[in-house]
């Protein structure tokens, strides 16, 4: 995912910027978004495209135009292939913000400009355990808009490693589960470098040593939410059934306490379709 081609919150736009006006200001915005989209071409999936647009409306109020937003996605969408989002905040970890930003993710899907998923920022409190009821609920919401939604800058702080993986557990948990959710992005990871500092952090200290924080999402993502089963079939025309997650996967058939390995194969499962596999073993 890249991040991001424009901002609109006034603190972070840049003072040169802030000095143009009318013709000028609207061709600088749309060079910026072309050359930036073709310098990084296929290497961006996504982008996102006017960031936390519903606490910052700088470029709509210079331009005197409400629906310059709207622009700054025609731009976007006619520069490259990546997907178009919107990012804001206050909308999963808060609720603050929650209906507005539905409304928002309507009003771009109605205009057909190319929005392709919304961005939750999942910034949650300072010892604030997160809700799974609560973060599936706004979740529910703002899946009414009919496009995919990414969890794109997830963090949670306790200064008591054990009680910070709870809250990544708990957070996690309900965003994978949400069938609306397509993807999940950390906002920082190591101690030394995270914007929250330590009490976010997965890793510390210059060896990037796990916390237990750190050990807890590894065995979510690497144990608990992968499907790993083995199955004796007797006869011939046996068949059976798995559920498993979403992911590539790898099937291999042992017979008499060796691999077959000219049955080796591997498929992917995706979201909404079901996959059949047909073996035939010759002895």
């Amino acid at each position: 995912r890249c991040h991001n081609l424009v901002w609109s919150v006034d603190q972070w736009v840049q003072d040169w910027v802030k000095q143009l006006h009318g013709d000028e200001l609207r061709n600088v915005v749309k060079d910026h978004i072309e050359e930036t989209m073709q310098t990084y071409g296929s290497k961006c999936e996504h982008w996102d495209v006017d960031n936390e647009n519903l606490h910052g409306q700088f470029f709509q109020s210079a331009l005197h135009d409400p629906s310059y937003n709207l622009e700054l996605f025609r731009i976007a969408n006619a520069a490259g292939n990546s997907q178009l989002f919107l990012n804001d905040y206050n909308v999963v970890a808060s609720g603050a913000s929650t209906n507005d930003y539905l409304n928002q993710g309507r009003q771009f899907k109605n205009a057909n400009v190319g929005l392709d998923g919304l961005g939750v920022q999942c910034h949650f409190g300072s010892e604030q355990r997160p809700d799974p009821n609560t973060i599936k609920r706004r979740l529910d919401q703002l899946a009414q808009c009919g496009v995919p939604i990414w969890a794109t800058e997830l963090d949670v702080m306790s200064s008591n490693e054990n009680t910070r993986a709870d809250f990544y557990e708990a957070a996690l948990t309900a965003l994978y589960s949400h069938p609306a959710v397509e993807g999940i992005l950390f906002w920082g990871f190591w101690d030394q470098a995270h914007w929250r500092g330590d009490k976010a952090a997965l890793v510390k200290g210059d060896n990037l040593q796990l916390t237990e924080a750190g050990r807890r999402v590894l065995d979510l993502f690497e144990n608990q939410w992968m499907t790993d089963e083995t199955h004796v079939l007797s006869q011939a025309g046996n068949q059976l059934t798995v559920r498993g997650f979403h992911g590539d996967y790898q099937l291999h058939v042992m017979y008499q306490g060796r691999e077959l390995s000219n049955l080796k194969q591997t498929f992917t499962l995706v979201k909404g379709s079901t996959k059949t596999v047909n073996l035939n073993v010759h002895t």
